[in-house]
């Protein structure tokens, strides 16, 4: 990124270095109020990072200087910005309106779009409503379904966020782990007659769901279930829909899947049909439309007001400018506690690369490591490197300022709690700080000295603070989309490619060559390295010592 704009990006850097925080604030009365943006139902409070106007200045002459505003219009209209693989990258119109057309070689995809919508609608309503009948003629009372990579974190987030908009019935799950301990829990309690899957696998030829989707099947025919009742008990989201009929599918129970959705952009798809089953269709349409403002705003916003923009932005800048190697993400809210997850595939599958667009090197990294978990729980875990860690991690901080279960006291104690780590990274405590303090509380002046090094806290620690009114479908909606177009910005400003994954796909190759060898097949000895090949002898004299099951 040897540009004009970076190298006064790097100029500017130099001159922030020593600068911290608290006094930024001390000197700026309106820093707060100016430093603070409003879009789609959220509000991004960046005032307590590391940069000033000047700062925001030269981030967006980068953005315009890297051709950030081009890209951003031509991932909407659908330009084949997946260059590996000749595909628009148009998640974003499976939550558009009708009347907006969107193009893929030459056709219209929202007929297709909406009339998707409109079955989900009809099969979801159909289940909720009991009209929908098991093998005995009983309701569905749970929903299982079986995916894995997006066609899980994706909607198993989205589900649990919006818990309290569930329904009594059906009772959704998830599995995507192939360990066998994963599909065993979800149907223990379960009854075959009452118990719905959803296959969920574009090429309906992934390992692991499809693995999962025969124990399924197994469990069900084995619980009074027949070949012909699978169809009432089972549906697809595929683009193969010929090997779903197969497995036993009714094809009016298959839904679509398009080559121009990956599958960490697709909750919005038909991959969110169990958010819908469990809250009704009505109210993921309000998640569509929450992903829609997000988009809108992120198309129409210049740089500097625009939230996705500023968010990725500020995340190379820490990357680039001092050395931030990880992301953190806090949601304190309980039911946001998948969120790190999904945004840990969103953003590293993506942005994982080493390569540009035109197959040069990166000449820097790429890719954070994005990782956190529920607030409060983590106060008392990782926080400790967050605040006096040698290493930088910028955090987002995720709060409602309302809570769905306001018991006794406890959301204004979690809001406490998250403002508390807010200002405690951005303040620090100094070493004069602390000695004052513990002489003060009649500590001998000595033992103050000795331990005034280890109460220090550095402070200017960045972060980031999103805050709702509630945590609702249309709030939720636009909480995913702002992720999903921060990940794009990075990726825009890199050059690099953030919807393809040849990354995963070597394991999956050497998988498919490894499991053979393990289970004894005939003619499977393959010249595999020394670690490899003693592993596998070691798992197959395990099995036959009866120690393992396969």
């Amino acid at each position: 990124m040897e540009t004009p704009e970076w190298s006064a990006l790097m100029n500017h850097r130099a001159q922030l270095e020593g600068l911290p925080l608290r006094e930024l604030f001390q000197q700026d009365a309106q820093r707060y109020p100016r430093m603070t943006l409003e879009a789609a139902g959220l509000t991004l409070d960046y005032s307590r990072n590391r940069v000033t106007d000047q700062t925001l200045g030269l981030l967006a002459d980068l953005a315009r200087g890297r051709g950030l505003p081009e890209r951003v219009d031509a991932l909407f209209r659908g330009e084949q910005l997946n260059t590996t693989e000749n595909r628009p990258a148009l998640h974003t119109a499976l939550r558009q309106p009708q009347d907006q057309p969107v193009k893929v070689d030459g056709e219209n995809i929202m007929p297709a779009i909406q009339a998707t919508l409109e079955r989900m609608e009809i099969f979801t309503n159909t289940v909720r409503g009991g009209e929908w009948r098991g093998m005995n003629g009983d309701t569905i009372t749970d929903v299982v379904s079986i995916g894995i990579g997006g066609s899980y974190l994706g909607p198993l987030t989205a589900t649990e966020a919006l818990t309290p908009f569930q329904s009594e019935h059906p009772r959704c799950h998830y599995v995507a782990n192939v360990d066998g301990s994963d599909i065993r829990e979800a149907l223990a309690g379960l009854n075959p007659a009452t118990t719905l899957f959803l296959v969920q696998s574009k090429s309906f030829t992934t390992q692991e769901t499809l693995a999962n989707a025969r124990v399924a099947r197994q469990w069900f025919l084995h619980g009074g279930g027949t070949e012909t009742t699978v169809q009432h008990h089972f549906a697809a989201v595929t683009a193969n829909a010929d090997r779903a009929r197969d497995f036993g599918i009714a094809g009016d129970s298959i839904f679509p899947m398009w080559d121009w959705v990956g599958g960490r952009y697709s909750l919005w798809s038909a991959i969110g049909l169990p958010v819908a089953l469990a809250v009704g269709m009505p109210r993921f349409r309000e998640l569509l439309a929450g992903a829609h403002a997000m988009d809108q705003h992120f198309q129409q916003a210049p740089p500097e007001q625009n939230m996705p923009m500023l968010m990725g932005l500020m995340g190379l800048w820490y990357m680039h400018g001092f050395g931030a190697e990880s992301q953190a993400v806090i949601p304190y809210d309980h039911y946001l506690r998948h969120l790190p997850e999904h945004l840990q595939q969103l953003d590293m599958e993506s942005n994982g690369k080493s390569v540009c667009l035109d197959g040069s090197p990166v000449s820097h990294h790429t890719g954070p490591v994005i990782w956190g978990g529920p607030g409060v729980n983590g106060q008392h875990a990782y926080h400790q490197l967050l605040h006096q860690g040698t290493r930088l991690v910028p955090v987002d901080f995720i709060l409602p300022l309302t809570s769905h279960n306001p018991a006794d006291g406890h959301h204004a104690m979690l809001a406490a709690n998250c403002l508390a780590q807010a200002r405690a990274l951005m303040l620090g405590r100094t070493e004069q700080e602390v000695r004052a303090a513990m002489i003060a509380e009649g500590m001998a002046e000595d033992e103050a000295q000795r331990l005034a090094p280890h109460r220090a806290i550095p402070g200017n620690r960045p972060s980031n603070l999103l805050t709702m009114e509630r945590l609702e479908p249309a709030t939720l909606g636009a909480l995913i989309a702002l992720y999903e177009h921060r990940t794009f910005v990075q990726a825009a400003i890199w050059r690099i490619n953030p919807f393809d994954q040849w990354g995963v796909e070597l394991g999956k190759e050497i998988g498919g060559q490894i499991l053979p060898a393990l289970n004894g097949e005939p003619d499977t000895d393959m010249a595999f390295d020394s670690a490899t090949a003693g592993q596998i002898a070691r798992f197959r004299a395990a099995q036959g010592s009866g120690s393992g099951s396969r």
